[in-house]
């Protein structure tokens, strides 16, 4: 048994693609991700530009306007901003 648990735990860190998993444990149990660090960078690069593009369309829009609501309150002004489009 002395020989077994050394022998395993070198086996464990012999393995080439161990850095290329991220093990997550939650609430909803133990998680895999089996991407490697690269394949996770270009879709958070994805996220990122479609995040952009969406924020483009937005600001594109001519018929739409910002408008800015402040209301007192006894611990001070609340400022609420909300896009109208007419």
């Amino acid at each position: 048994m002395k020989i077994m648990i050394p022998a395993l735990v070198a086996a464990m860190m012999a393995g080439g693609g161990a850095y290329a998993q991220t093990l997550e444990i939650g609430p909803g149990g133990v998680t895999v991700d089996p991407r490697s660090p690269r394949d996770r960078a270009i879709e958070r690069e994805i996220r990122r530009e479609e995040r952009a593009e969406r924020w483009e369309r937005r600001r594109v829009r001519s018929d739409c306007r910002l408008e800015t609501v402040v209301r007192e309150t006894p611990r001070g002004e609340v400022r609420r901003t909300r896009e109208v489009c007419d």
